[in-house]
């Protein structure tokens, strides 16, 4: 299962101006400040990064957080809402970086239009109805729109000469059903009728051009136009239903002008990014190995005519993330493996394999060449910072770095963060990252915050791990250690070991945890008395685990959008048959009710003596709201233990918004103060302390549970 609620993710939260901007680049700070919840809710991240095909600029899409403490200038209310994401240009010569499309903006998907200096972006901009296709020259100037469609455009592909445009679009809704919705027949069938996607192309510089839909079967989730011309490669899902999407989406080649599809890649199970060779002969895709490999991660390729797909790195115990052409016999890629990111490439014929970047001190989630292949750009984070634009030469000795999105970060003191190694009861050697307390005292135990990602086909990487559900540098600042466990099933080492959990859920895969806590506290730096768990999704279903069955070793637990009623969950959920496919491996009706009932945290709930947390969003799919609530219900009849249960309207699987955000990060770290460093007891007060001057009074404790 995926956790969307992060950054960045492409299917699975986001990261105003003045106000926000002057938290981390005015002089505020001074340089013995720590980390704190206002740092977090003002942290700016890079998305995305595309190189200009001359290599001299790197276009990237930059995340600006809405600031929960600013009160708009003439507005008699708070501005609350995802971040704004900007358009940035910066130079690669000189580092110097200029703002193209900011302030109440949400651009995307940034390109270089071929044969012209400009840029194109998705965007909908002040007059728009609807998301639109923009262009802007590489000098600057205004913006102009160069497609517009009756619904949102959601990608596009420009064809090799630059003239036309392949874009992904709905229909609009038919006139005979929004007639019926003005009257108020607004019932809807689950399910059943789901708007497919289409693939529209365009002429955008020919005068009243009408977009033209091509008829494909199913629909579409992704485009690219051949580099040769003549050929669209089109990803494909029998439904726009998210499971579908998830485990069944198909590449076909279609013929650009007529529609007609020429062939059908029998790619298995997930499926990551596809890419065209230089001169259209090969298609490379990230693809998953089986229908039952949990995550997309093996690199691909197939010629248009013989169309075989061949796996380029059968032995690879990594997982592909990012991949480009370096010319039409050469693919670069970035590959997980373990807690780092390796850059290497390989020939189609799976020869020449060579590691060009060793795992290091940056975790690198982007990869964008120059034409010629020689220049890159990255987008990548470490321990010290958030993502940032790299780039590199060929031939330079490493990578450089572009841009500062953040930089008095530089003024803040941050605690030291190490790899750790350690080893599961069972033998099986696992790895994680550690976050030491700031200003640790040798020979002193510290309490300890479990971080469990979600997934579980996920994994932790050694770059930067602190945001408004992620404690890292803010609970350090605050005398905790944090710890990042990749336990099995996680990504980063290869198709086997990412199915080691695969029809055991809860098993071994949370022994793991244990496993970890008990390292840390064999090393002499962790209170075994004193160890909090949290995560989302997955790590949610972790934490009510650790609060419920494992409870004698959690001193406290923060769940967010988690599970606690597998059987109910596999009912509720947007992605069954993704569940099945690649982390059960069966269903309940074949036998295994009471094992699927045993590993349920609702089914241990007399065990729990752990003060938990439950936060969800009210409108999430993924994981349906009720199994948060059916947890706390039992908690609360039963009051062994302490219990809340916030819900935040509007959210879904993570919370994207400004103050919902903000109030997370405050309430986390509320919990865990309060059971691990403070009095215990009842819960704290049930409203946090958001530092505003206009606060109320904490309200009196509240003793849910606890009677």
């Amino acid at each position: 299962m995926r956790f969307v609620c992060e950054l960045n993710h492409p299917r699975h939260g986001t990261l105003v101006f003045a106000a926000v901007y002057s938290l981390l680049s005015t002089p505020l700070l001074v340089a013995d400040e720590t980390f704190t919840p206002r740092h977090v809710a003002a942290i700016r991240a890079v998305e995305t990064a595309v190189i200009s095909p001359d290599g001299a600029n790197v276009a990237y899409v930059l995340g600006v957080p809405r600031d929960p403490y600013a009160q708009p200038e003439g507005d008699e209310t708070f501005e609350d809402g995802p971040a704004w994401e900007e358009l940035h240009v910066v130079l690669v010569a000189s580092k110097e970086s200029r703002p193209f499309i900011q302030g109440r903006v949400n651009v995307s998907a940034p390109a270089w239009r071929p044969r012209r200096q400009e840029l194109s972006f998705l965007a909908k901009r002040s007059g728009d109805e609807h998301v639109c296709l923009y262009v802007i020259p590489l000098e600057g100037g205004e913006a102009r729109r160069v497609v517009s469609h009756e619904t949102d455009v959601t990608a596009y592909s420009w064809s090799p000469d630059g003239q036309q445009v392949a874009f992904l679009a709905t229909r609009k809704l038919d006139e005979k059903k929004k007639k019926l919705q003005d009257r108020g027949f607004v019932a809807e069938v689950f399910e059943e009728d789901p708007a497919p996607v289409r693939v529209w192309t365009a002429r955008p510089d020919v005068a009243k051009d009408q977009p033209r839909a091509l008829e494909l079967p199913g629909s579409a989730v992704a485009v690219e136009w051949s580099p040769a011309g003549g050929l669209l490669a089109v990803v494909i899902s029998p439904t726009s239903l998210v499971d579908d999407k998830y485990m069944h989406s198909r590449v076909y080649l279609v013929d650009d002008q007529s529609g007609e599809v020429r062939h059908r890649f029998d790619n298995q199970g997930k499926l990551g990014q596809v890419e065209w060779s230089p001169d259209g002969r090969y298609l490379a895709m990230i693809t998953a190995a089986d229908m039952n490999d949990p995550s997309e991660g093996r690199l691909s390729i197939a010629s248009t005519e013989a169309q075989e797909l061949r796996d380029l790195l059968p032995d690879y115990l990594g997982h592909v993330s990012r991949m480009a052409w370096q010319d039409a016999d050469t693919v670069m890629f970035l590959g997980d493996e373990g807690v780092g990111t390796a850059f290497g490439k390989v020939d189609v014929d799976a020869s020449g394999q060579k590691s060009i970047v060793s795992p290091g001190d940056v975790a690198f989630t982007g990869l964008s060449l120059s034409e010629d292949g020689m220049q890159g750009a990255f987008v990548g984070s470490s321990a010290s910072h958030p993502a940032e634009v790299f780039f590199m030469r060929h031939g330079d000795d490493g990578l450089r770095r572009l841009t500062d999105s953040n930089p008095r970060l530089a003024d803040l003191r941050l605690a030291p963060q190490e790899v750790v190694e350690f080893q599961a009861r069972d033998g099986l050697s696992l790895q994680g990252i550690l976050i030491r307390p700031l200003d640790e005292e040798k020979g002193r135990r510290y309490p300890l915050i479990l971080y469990v990602h979600g997934g579980p086909e996920s994994n932790e990487r050694n770059g930067w791990l602190t945001n408004y559900s992620r404690p890292g540098q803010l609970a350090a600042a605050r005398g905790f250690a944090v710890f990042y466990p990749n336990y099995r099933g996680s990504t980063g080492r290869g198709v086997a070991f990412s199915k080691l959990s695969q029809a055991d859920e809860a098993g071994k895969e949370f022994d793991d945890l244990v496993d970890a806590v008990m390292h840390l506290v064999s090393t002499g730096l962790v209170d075994e008395d004193k160890v909090g768990i949290t995560g989302g999704s997955y790590g949610g279903y972790a934490s009510a685990w650790g609060a419920t069955a494992l409870s004698e070793h959690f001193a406290a637990a923060v769940m967010f959008v988690g599970i606690s009623d597998s059987i109910a969950k596999k009912g509720t959920t947007d992605i069954p048959n993704e569940d099945y496919l690649v982390h059960t491996r069966d269903r309940p009706w074949n036998g295994r009710w009471q094992f699927y009932l045993e590993r349920s945290p609702i089914f241990h709930v007399q065990k729990c003596r752990t003060p938990l947390l439950i936060l969800a969003g009210k409108n999430d799919t993924r994981v349906h709201p009720s199994q948060s609530l059916e947890l706390y219900r039992f908690l609360k009849i039963l009051g062994q233990a302490p219990v809340r249960l916030v819900l935040y309207p509007g959210e879904g699987h993570g919370n994207r918004k400004a103050a919902s955000r903000l109030d997370y990060n405050l309430r986390m770290m509320q919990w865990m103060e309060h059971y691990l460093k403070g009095p215990g007891g009842p819960p704290p007060p049930f409203d946090p302390d958001y530092g505003f001057e206009d606060t109320p009074a904490d309200k009196p404790p509240a003793t849910a549970g606890t009677d």
